[in-house]
């Protein structure tokens, strides 16, 4: 049998409850702030917050006057005024202190007994009236629908929780403070707080229920909401029963509540018993809608005073429940024959809530107002940098372990030599960085290839040089057979000194040249000697790439479950998962770094007016979430290394890894034998060239010299023969000064004639002769401040230069001048040489040039290598 379904309350809509503003007195805010602000920071302080002193002030005009009568613009100006009093509160010390601002009295009447009123010389009582009356406003604006329709309904509940909201944000944020001392109004108690918003909560959700009424919701879901209604009712019942709110409100209140309790606490069993008779459970059925009779019938004895819509509401229902009930017991004890269990014995019907009070935090949170903001008390600025450094603290802890897992990752695959196993097994293996970059060195100045130029190098030069030499020699040679020849001719009238003694000193150093280029010649052979010897060593150096002649890692030649390319493969994924593990370190990173950039707490510590440790905890745990992904990625790290570590020694025995290991040492310790041995050879060629260079400008030098000695002995070879014709003809003359001339002073090698000059050349002579013996040349590489690419004083050219021959690769330099009178042109040995080639006088600082062609070495300076040794 088909139960009755028609509401007993959507027959109209039950009538609610609105909340009153509370009035209140009026202030001015302008002038006692201001004159705060001068005071305590300065008058110009004062000027520049001109605007936002007057904004305050017509805020709270608005306030007083209800300038716009609409309830969404009143709504606005309370949300606006609420949060520039927050601003004011960080700011403004409001109080009777002499040092607070003390002018001010915020006065505010009840809003349920208008009599009473509470007047606080502090901005607690102000914020807490502004908040009621937001909720009173709310609760206005949820009245001002039409329930009538769904739409209307809707948006009823949604104001209704917003008040609800608002009422809680009182109780839990300011009620306290504004309660506290003797001038206070019990609308603004915790408890009336309370109470208002389950009021609110109740009235919302009772409009939730009209509309699932109107949707057709099955009865089930109808009955938990109904009983929610009739729960938040029944909360309001029980506050107002208790002090101090049982003598503040009017017996109409305790009424309206009681009967809306009761209402949908029969409306619950009623939707309740409609579902139990769908199911057959009859006896429930009667007991429930017993239970409802009993509660109407018990109500309605103290409804004096109530409305006559919840009357009618109350009559409607309790004739369909006395409808069902009477059917109920009709067909049990027909049909069913159950025995219906007594009210009380019965569970708590299901009841389900489908509002909560609207959250204000964001709402009412003033840090994003620019009101007073260049106006910044110590207190917020100490705490402002307290905070900051419980942020930089975070920060810094999280980094150093991002770092550690980095660092750790980096030791673990170094210890397992990964990736460079699995590059080796692909052919991408390479040098460790360090020796490969010797070997590029040595590639780059021409690599083992080209020690065999740089031979034919020394040869030619060092054939230049003998070729100087020869030259030098026959030159004076010459000259002394012609006059060897002259004196045969003419007897005891050829007076002047014979040509081998003056010069004795240029033939001496001639022969010491030769010993010199015989010795160079010998260090030569040693080289070429070496180069041979130890060209297999280090022909490893001509591979390009270096890693060519490396060792591969190779697949085992024989394999009995072919699982290789299986362990390969799970190898590189752990590798990629690390190095993807990695990459999220370093963007958990970034967005620390970022968090920090944007963490700007000074306006909400502006605004706050709690604890700044509670303010901190919270605003701190912003981090928390990414502090969790770091430990995650950690730990995630440790496990996938403890896996790799696994799979690498699997790796390592299948693949025989050890045994490559050992062989790429091997080649690793040859390639560095090879470099030794390359930079050591390449030294003593680089030596060897400067030697011969240096000595190609002393033999120059001494060639010039005996140059100019022909030139002049041919003068006075001249002027003799003259001489002696004029003297077998008879001839006298007055003045035998030249013949005195001849006879004894004939200049020696080193002495200038002015006349031979004159003569022959308008370049400046040198010395024919040089008594004191001059320092010895430079030798290969005798000190490390004059090896090739140190820094060395360029020899000056000599005065004549004869042109090298055709095949003399390397022409003497033209821009030298004359060494110092005092040097002697001598050669030191090559590198690891036990004394000079050709003479044991030390060198002098600065006198070995820097070869003209080379350049510097890329490698330091070589300990003595012994390929220079005396034989």
């Amino acid at each position: 049998m088909a139960a009755q379904s028609s509401s007993s309350t959507a027959g109209s809509p039950n009538i609610m409850l609105a909340i009153y503003e509370k009035k209140t007195n009026t202030v001015d805010l302008y002038r006692p702030l201001r004159n705060y602000v001068a005071f305590h920071y300065s008058e110009r302080e004062a000027q520049n917050l001109e605007d936002d002193l007057v904004t305050l002030k017509h805020l709270r005009s608005d306030l007083e006057r209800h300038t716009d009568p609409s309830l969404p613009a009143r709504r606005d100006l309370l949300q606006t005024y609420f949060k520039s009093l927050c601003l004011v509160e960080t700011r403004f010390p409001i109080s009777p202190d002499p040092d607070h601002v003390n002018a001010l009295t915020f006065v505010w009447f009840d809003a349920f007994k208008p009599k009473q009123k509470a007047s606080q010389q502090n901005i607690h009582l102000e914020k807490a009236s502004v908040l009621f009356n937001l909720g009173a406003i709310y609760s206005q604006i949820g009245m001002s629908f039409d329930r009538s329709t769904v739409d209307g309904r809707r948006m009823a509940s949604h104001a209704f929780i917003a008040a609800a909201g608002s009422f809680a944000f009182l109780r839990d944020n300011a009620s306290m403070k504004a309660s506290v001392g003797n001038s206070t109004t019990v609308d603004l108690s915790v408890e009336c707080a309370g109470m208002l918003e389950k009021l609110m909560l109740a009235q919302a959700q009772e409009c939730v229920f009209e509309n699932t009424i109107a949707k057709g919701s099955t009865p089930g879901v109808c009955a938990k909401i109904s009983r929610q209604v009739g729960l938040y009712y029944e909360e309001v019942l029980a506050a107002l029963n208790v002090a101090p709110l049982s003598q503040h409100f009017d017996k109409s209140w305790i009424v309206h509540v009681q009967l809306k309790a009761a209402l949908f606490y029969a409306e619950a069993c009623y939707r309740y018993g409609l579902e139990l008779h769908d199911k057959e459970e009859i006896a429930e059925e009667i007991a429930r809608l017993q239970s409802a009779v009993n509660v109407l019938t018990e109500t309605k004895k103290s409804s004096k005073g109530a409305a006559v819509q919840i009357l009618d509401a109350i009559a409607r229902l309790e004739i369909n429940i006395n409808q069902n009930l009477e059917r109920a017991v009709k067909e049990n004890d027909r049909v069913y024959l159950m025995r219906v269990p007594s009210p009380s014995s019965l569970p708590p019907l299901p009841a389900f809530s489908m509002v909560k009070p609207l959250a204000m935090n964001d709402l009412l949170d003033a840090s994003k107002e620019k009101m007073f903001a260049s106006l910044v008390p110590d207190s917020s600025a100490k705490a402002l940098s307290r905070y900051t450094e419980m942020v930089d603290d975070v920060i810094r802890t999280q980094a150093e372990k991002l770092q550690q897992a980095s660092e750790l990752t980096r030791v673990r695959l170094k210890e397992m030599e990964l990736p460079d196993s699995i590059l080796a097994l692909e052919g991408n293996f390479t040098l460790p960085t360090s020796l490969k970059e010797d070997v590029e060195a040595v590639q780059i100045s021409g690599g083992p290839a080209g020690l065999e130029a740089e031979l034919q190098q020394l040869k030619d030069l060092r054939r230049v040089n003998q070729e100087l030499l020869v030259q030098t020699e026959e030159m004076l040679q010459k000259e002394a057979r012609e006059d060897s020849q002259f004196r045969s001719q003419f007897g005891t009238k050829w007076t002047r000194p014979q040509s081998s003694t003056l010069t004795k000193n240029l033939q001496d150093r001639l022969n010491r040249f030769a010993g010199n280029l015989k010795q160079a010649a010998e260090s030569d052979a040693r080289i070429e000697r070496s180069v041979r010897e130890h060209s297999a060593l280090m022909s490893i150096l001509d591979s390009r790439p270096i890693e060519s002649a490396l060792p591969s890692l190779a697949r085992p030649i024989m394999s009995f479950d072919q699982n290789e390319d299986a362990i390969v493969g799970s190898l590189k994924q752990s590798l990629r998962q690390l190095e993807t593990l990695g990459a999220q370190r370093a963007g958990l990173e970034d967005m620390l770094k970022e968090m920090k950039r944007k963490d700007d707490i000074l306006p909400k510590l502006m605004t706050s007016t709690g604890s700044y440790d509670d303010l901190f905890k919270k605003e701190i745990a912003k981090y928390d979430h990414i502090c969790e992904e770091i430990a995650q990625n950690i730990e995630a790290q440790e496990q996938l290394l403890l896996q790799i570590q696994a799979q690498n020694e699997e790796f390592s025995v299948i693949f025989n890894l050890e045994d490559y290991k050992a062989s790429r040492e091997k080649a690793y310790k040859q390639i560095e034998a090879s470099i030794a041995k390359f930079r050591e050879i390449k030294e003593n060629i680089n030596e060897g060239l400067k030697f011969y260079v240096t000595l190609q400008d002393a033999i120059t030098n001494v060639k010039q010299q005996s140059f100019d000695f022909i030139m002049t002995r041919n003068i006075q070879c001249k002027e003799m023969i003259e001489e002696v014709q004029r003297q077998v003809a008879g001839l006298s003359f007055q003045d035998n000064r030249n013949t005195g001339a001849f006879n004894s002073n004939y200049p020696s090698v080193g002495s200038q004639n002015q006349r031979a000059s004159t003569q022959t050349d308008s370049r400046p002579q040198t010395p024919y002769y040089q008594p004191v013996e001059q320092p010895p040349v430079a030798p290969y590489g005798h000190h490390p401040s004059s090896q090739y690419g140190g820094p060395a004083h360029h020899q000056p050219p000599p005065p004549y230069h004869i042109p090298p021959s055709s095949t003399a690769p390397y022409p003497p330099p033209q821009g030298h001048q004359q060494p110092p009178a005092n040097h002697e042109y001598g050669q030191p040995a090559y590198p690891g040489w036990r004394g000079p080639y050709y003479n044991t006088q030390a060198q002098q600082p600065g006198s070995v040039p820097r070869p003209p062609y080379t350049i510097p070495s890329p490698y330091p300076p070589p300990h003595q290598s012994g390929y220079y040794k005396q034989q």
